[in-house]
């Protein structure tokens, strides 16, 4: 396979379009064609369908570009490896990191790591445990960072900390100050994250570990989304102690206590087994390793009246 032919395809893929394409290569559109279409007459499939604007992937368009993603990102992670085994000084780290730790922990150490590696790049890309997961196995991510369960036999972990996951409302929600049993929350407007995110998996795990099952009535992908929600309306939502500790500080939100059933989690630092780390990516991890532990939440809430 002609890799020109290939990386034309991969950057026309990547931007839905071939002017767009030919913008990210620097190139002529008519030379990005050129490129692509043989590529798709060597394939003997077409790779794109042509729209009134842009183009849209086949179905073999589409399985090409996956591993067009796993190709070029392994020549990515070799060439910043050799540049710092060259002595360059210089790299680039990948992180993937589920949305509490991506959000809440994770910037704090980036912002350290580059004070004192100003020439080391750093891409972070917040999402779910899953994807974290996915994106360490397909070699996007050198290092991750997740919450609750992950897959022990391919990942190799670091425990940096805990978390608590607890019922949290408005400071003027009906039930502030007064403890509920877990299937009491039933009866009530629930929020969780989305599925897929490692807070709904420990709240589901839990629960189905108590005999119970709790069916959220919303599932938001943005923890920030959740808050606002919680402050417009007499909802209730479990989410991370370690995202809401600001506004719980300044009394905007409160915590429910839930008599029969408390959710805690290990925070974990993640890395492919059998994959050796960068220079760069040793750094970071040496870092995150010295870097005081991520507080456990429970020990700083305000006392619950009865």
């Amino acid at each position: 396979m002609n890799f020109t032919h290939l990386l034309a395809f991969y950057e026309v893929a990547r931007a839905g379009s071939v002017s767009a394409g030919a913008e990210r290569l620097h190139v002529s559109q008519p030379a990005v064609t050129r490129e692509f279409r043989e590529l798709e007459a060597r394939m003997g499939l077409p790779l794109f369908d042509r729209l009134p604007r842009g183009v849209a992937l086949t179905e073999a368009g589409k399985t090409l570009f996956e591993y067009a993603e796993r190709i070029f990102s392994l020549a990515d992670s070799a060439e910043n490896q050799l540049k710092e085994l060259a002595g360059l000084g210089a790299g680039r780290v990948k992180i993937g990191a589920s949305a509490t730790l991506g959000v809440y922990f994770v910037p704090e150490v980036i912002a350290r790591f580059n004070a004192n590696y100003p020439r080391v790049a750093i891409d972070l890309t917040v999402t779910n445990t899953e994807r974290v997961e996915s994106g360490l196995a397909d070699l996007t991510f050198t290092l991750g960072f997740v919450e609750g369960p992950f897959d022990d036999t391919v990942l190799h972990a670091r425990h940096i900390g805990s978390d608590e996951v607890a019922v949290v409302a408005a400071a003027g929600h009906p039930l502030a100050g007064k403890h509920l049993r877990a299937d009491e929350l039933v009866d009530h407007v629930v929020i969780m994250r989305e599925p897929g995110s490692g807070t709904r998996a420990i709240v589901e795990q839990t629960y189905a570990q108590a005999g119970m099952r709790i069916t959220p009535l919303m599932s938001v992908s943005d923890t920030e989304a959740i808050k606002r929600m919680l402050l417009a309306q007499n909802a209730l939502a479990y989410v991370s102690l370690l995202s809401v500790r600001e506004e719980v500080r300044r009394g905007e939100l409160t915590i429910i206590e839930v008599d029969d059933l408390r959710i805690e989690r290990p925070l974990h630092m993640v890395w492919n087994t059998g994959r050796s780390l960068s220079p760069s990516s040793q750094a970071l991890f040496d870092l995150v390793v010295a870097t005081t532990h991520p507080p456990t939440i429970r020990n700083r809430r305000r006392p619950v009246k009865s």
